[in-house]
């Protein structure tokens, strides 16, 4: 069976690793003034903020190797900061979160851009921001500073897995830096993806792997105004042929990412409608994810698809918030449930259990043959399923069914078709088949929370519980509907058969016994 997206996503997300990346760029720091917007002042006609509170945050390239942190990669950060208190206090933020700074160059002559935002609260509620205030110099750095730079990178380029830079115009990504660290990082075979500036020359960026412009800066780059995914598609396709580019990810907001490569047709990713409250830092937050990708060697098209949804989930917070692997993955758990994808092998169902468990979720598992899918087993397994937020239904192979001494004609279905039944249930998230007697070895590779069985069953009877109880794990026995079963079943549509009749089968209630 074909896998589904998401399931694939998860798949990668699971296999990312830890990379180490460098980021390069231009360093800012991000105080938001909150309070009150009561009234309006008597000496002016402006609105009156009464502060409550302040707030620092990370910005530019700082953000967004604080995004890499958030995304389990070990970071080290090349730029510029002033000799000043902003710069003592980025550093310090950076530390906390796990980056490397060794890169940091500071430079008595420039301040560290800082960007103000006063932050207002109408009746106390629905904050929105009123007014940014930059401090800043945005002329290139001096020879000196650059030398120093790219002696602190150029001879570490072997220590990292993919370059990034994130060019913000502030004067750090200049031709003396960028151009020979993008030569360098292809020629030690580094994947090199920029965040390109607003209007900037993008003859600066010539041999990166790729870019991430988004709809606007793509527009100033081509002249091609992006107000359709061809125009799109023939943007993307000018990137990439007039600047050297192997591929350009030109970001549509809201209309997803399009795909633009060396030799092959553009194609467009959509992405899932999000409630936005803030676009501030959802381009680092792509950026990030484009770079973590790249490092760990996914393919372009589903780095698209990880981008969109990590851009998502970020334009849903209010200012900048560092993105989880783990939010990445409860998302695309939550579009998921498709039956398309959900027969999975027991290696990749592992990975899959495992990213649920680092969702905070609880896995429940049963087993059985389910050779003649009826009202009995749709019961059980809603009422199986309620015992957590995953259900795996674990099935014997036909090889297995006949060892089980049933009829030499059972199973009347082979396992495919049982199991594309089962995945088509909405209560049942994976299905995986089995070809020993037992499920002890489904059990040892996904320890569930929970084991389940419907039957006449006592819990010390049911198949298994010893292993679920060694490790830990609850085993519960979930009871029967009364006068349906497959054996049951197969005999009336025998004798109906027989007796060239039809013969209803019974629907009652399903009698659950006690927890």
């Amino acid at each position: 069976m074909a896998k589904d997206m998401a399931y694939e996503l998860i798949d990668e997300i699971e296999r990312l690793g830890t990379p180490r990346i460098l980021v390069i760029g231009d360093l800012i720091l991000d105080r938001y003034i909150w309070g009150d917007a009561e009234r309006i002042s008597q000496e002016a006609p402006v609105i009156l903020l009464r502060e409550d509170s302040q707030e620092t945050r990370l910005g530019g390239a700082a953000n967004v190797a604080n995004m890499l942190r958030g995304l389990d990669a070990e970071v080290t950060l090349a730029g510029v900061i002033g000799a000043d208190a902003d710069g003592t206090l980025v550093v310090e933020e950076l530390t906390r979160a796990g980056v490397d700074c060794s890169a940091l160059i500071p430079d008595e002559e420039r301040p560290t851009t800082c960007k103000v935002r006063f932050m207002g609260r109408a009746q106390h509620r629905h904050p929105h921001q009123m007014l940014r205030v930059d401090r800043e110099l945005r002329h290139p750095i001096r020879t000196g500073i650059a030398e120093k730079l790219l002696a602190a990178i150029l001879p570490r380029l072997h220590e990292f897995q993919a370059v990034l830079i994130s060019d913000y115009a502030k004067g750090v990504c200049t031709a003396e830096v960028v151009r020979p660290l993008i030569a360098a990082a292809r020629a030690a075979g580094l994947p090199v993806v920029v965040d390109p500036a607003a209007g900037g020359d993008y003859s600066l960026y010539r041999g990166a792997t790729g870019v991430t412009p988004n709809r606007s800066e793509t527009h100033k780059a081509t002249g091609v105004e992006i107000r359709s995914i061809d125009a799109a598609f023939h943007a993307g396709n000018l990137l990439v042929e007039k600047f050297g580019l192997d591929m350009a990810f030109v970001t549509l907001d809201r209309d997803g990412i399009v795909l633009a490569r060396q030799g092959a047709e553009p194609v467009h990713l959509p992405t899932r409608i999000r409630e936005v409250y803030d676009v501030t830092g959802a381009g680092d937050m792509v950026l990030a994810m484009f770079g973590l990708g790249m490092a760990a060697g996914i393919e372009p098209t589903r780095l698209c698809r990880l981008a969109n949804v990590a851009g998502g989930l970020e334009v849903e917070q209010v200012g900048v918030v560092r993105i989880s692997r783990k939010e990445i993955l409860t998302d695309l758990l939550h579009g998921s449930r498709r039956a398309q994808g959900k027969v999975c092998q027991l290696d990749e169902l592992a990975r899959h259990i495992s990213a649920r468990r680092k969702a905070g979720q609880k896995v429940v598992l049963t087993n059985g043959c389910f050779d003649l899918l009826h009202v009995g087993h749709v019961s059980y397994l809603k009422e199986a399923a309620r015992e957590g937020d995953c259900l795996v239904v674990a099935i014997n192979s036909d090889d297995s069914v006949r060892r089980l001494n049933k009829a030499p004609d059972r199973p009347i279905f082979d396992q495919t078709y049982r199991a594309e039944m089962l995945a088509a249930l909405e209560s049942v998230d994976y299905v995986v088949i089995f070809g020993e007697e037992t499920p002890h070895a489904v059990l040892r590779a996904l320890q569930p929370d929970v084991l389940v069985k419907g039957g006449t069953y006592r819990d010390d009877e049911i198949v298994g519980r010893e292993v679920v109880v060694e490790y830990g794990g609850r085993v519960k026995a979930l009871g029967i509907t009364p006068g349906v079963s497959t054996t049951e079943i197969v005999r009336r549509l025998r004798d109906a058969e027989s007796a060239s009749i039809a013969i209803p089968l019974p629907i009652p209630k399903p009698e659950r016994r006690a927890a």
